[in-house]
């Protein structure tokens, strides 16, 4: 699906969106630049290199920038289309932040002409979308700007979020329906045609607020779901029950699909967009509001059973199997394992290892803890304890006679098969 290989694209924000994105659309045609605040991000993508672990991006990178379709900067240059696809965190209250998207469309405001399009992709409040389109108006008062002026606007903005699995980006991106709200319907469409040319899946218009809920009501909703997986965990474990098998045996009825636990909720999605809806509307959103408390509560639970392990065994070294929010993926952004794992090394020291395949170094929250990372191998040798914290594929590999006499706590229901008698306590056995 090329497109027009006179257009050009100006994407702001390079992680684990922006990235993708704007080398997929290099890769169809277009001359994209690709905007970040970090210049070791900006030299990173210039030398063909990527900062980020995703499925086949790395070549794809290497081959746009080499044909010179895609170019990294620190500050955006003038363009046909304009993709703000920035970080929007929440404060210690859950108070969402969108400073960086205001940044970045303050930035992108001197390079604006008539006939730009404006995509907001980043998760956001609803509202924001406007917010920007206000703040456009506000810093060019030459430009007639959708929803400040009366008559034909002489720019288009829209929002469009993504709605990818890590380690599929690439494919999603293409494959998966696109939700495009615009601040008029005209915006709408203009964002529409945009990315017809590069998105296999359907393209559905709507308003920019609707759109914007759209994709907090989706990892809200898995958000709720999880927390029921989590909560009855924490109950089966009061009741000295296998938690794991009454969800194989209720997931039987023909109505029922309940999700598996684990030590909370991570990742920039999850745990995050549904503080976003509790903000918005905090006296009608008391569900949401309960689903993250118990899955925060989990995370908590898990450190408390944890230490409460490792206590009993002061002789013995352990293995924390697992940092990432998810498997097989190198993102720790809001991931429970990190925290589980930095509570034991803060209070355990040198008896805990860390064991995490995608990780060249430990964060940032281990540090001066004397936790080492060590390989698998290292762990099974060395390590009588196992905790399991992700459940990547690597781990999912350790056969009966590698674990059968070690002491584990699964939180991830890893390995089924674990000798009970071997398996420690009973919260080892239904986490």
């Amino acid at each position: 699906m090329p497109i027009d290989s006179e257009q050009t694209v100006c994407v702001l924000g390079l992680g684990y969106i922006g990235l993708p994105t704007a080398a997929l659309i290099a890769r169809s045609g277009c001359r994209v630049t690709g905007v970040d605040v970090s210049q070791q991000v900006v030299d990173t993508v210039n030398s063909g290199k990527v900062h980020i672990e995703e499925v086949d991006l790395d070549g794809l990178v290497q081959g746009v920038v080499a044909r010179g379709s895609l170019t990294a900067a620190t500050a955006p240059l003038p363009a046909d289309v304009f993709v703000i696809a920035v970080p929007t965190p929440h404060d210690e209250e859950h108070r969402p932040d969108i400073g960086h998207v205001l940044s970045a469309t303050r930035a992108i405001a001197p390079v604006l002409k008539a006939g730009n399009l404006v995509i907001l992709e980043s998760t956001s409040p609803v509202g924001t979308t406007e917010k920007v389109a206000a703040l456009l108006a506000e810093l060019r008062p030459d430009l007639k700007v959708p929803g400040a002026c009366s008559g034909a606007a002489d720019i288009f903005i829209s929002y469009c979020p993504e709605r990818v699995l890590p380690g599929r980006i690439l494919v999603e991106l293409v494959d998966n329906d696109r939700c495009i709200g615009g601040i008029t319907p005209r915006c709408a469409r203009r964002a529409m045609t945009f990315y017809r040319q590069f998105v296999r899946g359907a393209c559905i218009t709507t308003s920019a607020r609707a759109a914007e809920m759209v994709k907090l009501v989706e990892n809200s909703y898995r958000d709720v779901n999880i927390a029921f997986a989590n909560e009855l965990s924490m109950m089966a474990e009061e009741m000295g029950v296998d938690v794991w098998e009454v969800i194989r045996l209720a997931n039987r009825h023909p109505r029922v699909n309940i999700l598996q636990p684990g030590p909370g909720v991570g990742g920039h999605c999850i745990a995050v967009d549904p503080w976003f809806l509790v903000h918005g509307a905090p006296e009608q959103s008391r569900l949401i509001r309960t689903a993250r408390e118990v899955n925060i509560a989990k995370t908590a639970h898990v450190i408390g059973a944890a230490e409460m392990l490792v206590a009993q065994h002061p002789q013995v070294r352990v293995a924390c199997m697992g940092l990432a929010f998810k498997p097989n993926i190198d993102d720790f952004r809001e991931s429970p394992a990190v925290d589980v794992a930095a509570a034991l090394a803060r209070r355990f020291g040198e008896r805990i290892s860390i064991v995490e395949p995608f990780a060249k170094a430990l964060p940032a929250e281990f540090d001066g803890s004397g936790a080492k990372l060590i390989e698998l191998d290292s762990a099974l040798a060395s390590c009588d304890l196992l905790i399991v914290l992700v459940d990547h594929e690597l781990f999912k590999s350790i056969p009966l006679e590698e674990r059968a006499d070690k002491i584990v706590y699964d939180t991830r229901g890893l390995w089924p098969d674990q000798p009970a008698a071997a398996a420690g306590p009973s919260l080892s056995r239904v986490a």
